[in-house]
Order: C-alpha cells, then structure tokens, then sequence
C-alpha cells in the first residue's frame, strides 16, 4: 500500500543527476571538439563569455541553497586585513629580526606584533558570538572572507567553540587558499566580487570591521553606503580600534564639509574589545536577557 501511495508523488522525468550519469558511458562522440554532452555537464559550454548571467545565477544560489539547507538564517560578519598575524607568529617573526640585526625588519615586525592583538580579539570575539547564541532559537553564525589574517581568526574563534563557522573566498591572482578553520560544508568560493559582497548582507545581523586595507574598506563603505542610502536595513557596524580608524579617516571632516549628514556618524560604533563588541550587540538585540528567544534577526536583502 506504501509502494503505492509513494507513486502519487513520484518524479515523472529522470533528474538531472541521473541523466549525467547516464550520459557518461562511452560514445563514439566524446572527442574534444563535440557537442554532445549535456549543457549542464559542458564546462567549457559554461564558462563561454555569453552564459555569464547564469554563471552570475549559479554563485547566487550555491551558497544561498547551501546556508538553508544548513538552516543558517542569522549570521555575524567579520571583515579585516589578511597580513594581520597571530600573536604567537608575530613574536616569532620579532625574534627572528632582532637576531638578524636589520632595523627596519625590527621595526616592521614591531608593529605587526603589536597588530597582533587585533588577531586575538577577532578569535576571542567569534568565539563569543558563536557560545553565547548556540542555543538560541536562530543561532548566529561567524562569516569572513575565508583567507589568512583577521579572517582565519574568525573562523579559528568559531571553531573553538564547536561551532560552524562560514568563509567566502575569491579567486584571485595571486594565490589565496582558505584558512583551515571554515566548516568544510560552508567553505564557498567566488568569482564575482559583486556576488560575495551579496552573500555577506544576506543573513547578516552585525558587521564587525577590523583594521584591513582596500579590500576592507571596500567592504566596509559599501555597507555604509547601503545602510546610508536605505538599500538595506539598519544593522549594527562595530569598528575596531579607534585609533587606527581615527587615524585614516578623519570622519568629522566629511560632517565640516557637508559630504555627509551629523546622522550619519551614527551609523558605526568603536569598540575595543571582544567583550565590548559582544555588549553592545547583546544590548541591541536582547540577547543576555533572562526570559527571551532571539526570533528572526536577518530579512534577505
């Protein structure tokens, strides 16, 4: 009776899967110039410069069909530099320069020692996040640009604690290999740097940025802009260390000039510590109260 009831819902048409392997035994046309394979299973085909919109497509969906799967809805993004050093690495490089005897090695490696710190606190701070929200009813989910540095403490951070964590890497020209700490399921990998900067808003609660470079105030001003302009809604965007933030971009000066509005200074907080960050985004959303459940925190955009 069973067998027969399950014929009310079966597949009418083999699926995709089972006509690629069907597809795949010997033919007198699997020679390199023919065009008998299957479109979906023609990598050449794809990667043709006219089926760019549905490349485009398949980096939308694979992370997004992936993360429901996983039933991941809420997730906190960490942004930062890649050359930042673990402290452990950073003392041994300094050591390693004091005995070479070159003060311009000397001084470099001071300063990536003292840089170091912000390695720490973006492991301790993941950490944080992913402990603290692991039995909330939509746990929060630790998300970085899957490389060295700031990110690998990130995702380092959730794996301290147990939990999974997610890494969107990009391919770049010079090599860029993830980190060994991305839950190996979540581990994505882009072409489009439109795309990855997508898939960094869609689920996200808080942006949490670190001390980087280009890339990283690539990331940060365009969710400025996006929370700014209202393209997107208004989520918390923790800026660590106000010196150095202080020191590169003199904020104030954009208000004298009228290149943006007073209001908009309130659309980032300084923050020094995991402990710090982690309070203030327990604050805005409730999370260390007694009697609460987290709800749905992240709209897709």
């Amino acid at each position: 009776m069973d067998t027969k009831r399950d014929e009310l819902t079966a597949r009418n048409f083999p699926s995709a899967e089972q006509e690629a392997a069907a597809s795949a035994a010997p033919t007198p046309y699997d020679g390199p110039n023919s065009a008998y394979r299957l479109a979906f299973t023609d990598s050449e085909f794809l990667l043709r410069e006219e089926l760019r919109p549905v490349r485009m497509q398949l980096e939308l969906l694979k992370p997004e069909l992936i993360q429901q799967e996983q039933g991941i809805t809420s997730t906190i993004v960490i942004f930062g530099s890649a050359r930042i050093l673990p402290p452990d690495t950073a003392e041994e490089r300094l050591s390693q320069a004091r005995a070479g005897g070159d003060g311009m090695a000397v001084r470099r490696a001071e300063t990536a020692l003292a840089m170091s710190h912000y390695y720490a606190e973006a492991r301790h701070f993941a950490r944080l996040v992913t402990e603290k929200t692991r039995h909330h009813d939509t746990p929060v989910v630790v998300v970085t640009g899957g490389g060295p540095g700031v990110m690998e403490a990130g995702n380092r951070g959730a794996f301290d604690a147990g939990g999974k964590s997610i890494g969107l890497n990009i391919v770049l020209p010079h090599e860029q290999a993830p980190n060994p700490y991305i839950t190996p399921e979540l581990c994505f990998q882009f072409h489009y740097f439109a795309l990855r900067k997508m898939h960094f808003l869609m689920r996200s609660i808080a942006l949490v940025c670190f001390p980087g470079g280009f890339g990283t105030l690539d990331e940060l001003f365009e969710v400025m802009t996006l929370q700014q302009t209202g393209k997107v809604r208004r989520r918390p965007i923790l800026l660590f260390g106000r010196s150095f933030w202080e020191s590169l971009i003199h904020f104030d000066t954009l208000v004298e000039t009228g290149m943006i509005s007073p209001q908009d200074l309130q659309l980032f907080h300084f923050v020094e510590t995991a402990e710090e960050a982690w309070e203030r985004l327990a604050m805005h959303y409730g999370f260390d109260l007694p009697d609460t459940t987290t709800g749905e925190f992240a709209d897709h955009i």
